[in-house]
Order: C-alpha cells, then sequence, then structure tokens
C-alpha cells in the first residue's frame, strides 16, 4: 500500500461550470490524474523512492526515471491545481497575498496580464506557475509536468498557484483557443486557498 494518496477532488465535476465544464473535469481528474498517480506509484514500487516526500523526490529528479519525473510531476500539479480552484471563485485576492501582489507586479492587472503571458506563451503542453522564492513572488512556466520544486526546472520556488495549459485541460470546450481558457480560468480561481499558500510558503 503506497504512502501517497490519491486526493478527493473538492467540488462536483459540473462546479466550476460555465467556465470548465464537468466531462473537461471528470476525464481530467479521474483519467489524466488518477493516471499520472497510478504510474507514479508504480514507478517507486519497491524503490527508496517509497521512503521519501515528494518534495524529497522533486530535489533529486535529475537522476530519476522519465516515468517518475513525469508522473510524480502530474500527481502533484494536479493536486495543487484543483485546490486553486473551486465555485464562487473569481474576484481579486484581499490581505497579505494582494499587497504581495500589487508590490511585486505593481498592480493585480499587472499580475494577471504578466502570468496569462506565461501560460499563453508556454509552447506545447506544461504549466503557468506563481512561486514564492526567497519570500518574494516570481511567475514562471515549465514544459510537461515538471514544476518548480525539480531541479531540472529553469524556475526554481514554491508553487502557490498554478495554471494547467496542456491541452486535455481545454480542448473539449475551447478547442485551439488557448487564451479563451485562460481567461475563463480567472472566474474560478480561488483566492483564499492561494492566500493559504502563500502564507505557508513563506
Amino acid at each position: 500500500m503506497s504512502k501517497f494518496e490519491f486526493p478527493e477532488l473538492p467540488y462536483a465535476y459540473d462546479a466550476l461550470e460555465p467556465y470548465i465544464d464537468a466531462q473537461t473535469m471528470e476525464l481530467h481528474y479521474s483519467k489524466h490524474h488518477k493516471g499520472y498517480y497510478t504510474k507514479f506509484v508504480n514507478a517507486i514500487e519497491g524503490t527508496g523512492l517509497e521512503n521519501k516526500s515528494l518534495i524529497e523526490i522533486f530535489e533529486n529528479i535529475s537522476s530519476e526515471s522519465t516515468a517518475v519525473r513525469n508522473n510524480g510531476g502530474g500527481f502533484f500539479n494536479h493536486t495543487l491545481f484543483w485546490n486553486v480552484m473551486g465555485p464562487n471563485g473569481g474576484g481579486a485576492p484581499s490581505g497579505e497575498l494582494a499587497e504581495a501582489i500589487n508590490n511585486t507586479f505593481g498592480s493585480f492587472d499587472e499580475f494577471k496580464e504578466k502570468f496569462t503571458a506565461a501560460a499563453t506563451g508556454r509552447f506545447g503542453s506544461g504549466w503557468a506557475w506563481l512561486v514564492v522564492k526567497d519570500g518574494k513572488l516570481e511567475i514562471c512556466s515549465t514544459p510537461n509536468q515538471d514544476n518548480p520544486l525539480m531541479d531540472v526546472a529553469d524556475c526554481s520556488g514554491e508553487p502557490i498557484f498554478g495554471l494547467d495549459v496542456w491541452e486535455h485541460a481545454y480542448y473539449l470546450k475551447y478547442q485551439n483557443r488557448r487564451p479563451d481558457y485562460i481567461d475563463a480560468f480567472w472566474n474560478v480561481v480561488n483566492w483564499d486557498a492561494v492566500a493559504k499558500n502563500f502564507k505557508d510558503a513563506k
């Protein structure tokens, strides 16, 4: 029995309608995310990695197999992704997180612009991230299922907010219109969850 557990989706499949449709959510969670989890657990079975945390595994991911890297990343990234979205989301952050965003990027709108650019500009499949590095906020993106905790990533830090720009995250509803999907995503962001991540990361 693996110590890594597959997380419950924190809301119903249709909870993010009309911005993210129920069919996409169901496939994304029950097929893609579950698939990454299962393959990751299988890839580390019977190895020393079973006793390590995901963070420890990511810190030395360059010395692990592609299966561990891709599936461990997919497992972790989606778990974060579900938690930074929710019904009754959207709007803007408040408190410390809002202050940090304004101080770093100038304003919430400028932050949204820069984050949207990172998500739109990621060639092929990947993720856009807001990370905390040395107590400061940074925006970056990674290919495939890499994330900023991995020693192979171009950008490093503790991810507190992420957006999946793989086609499977939006193709049923938005086809090749990634910008429309990113635009819709802002309506389902759970800023309370992001603020909690920010507090924990600091």
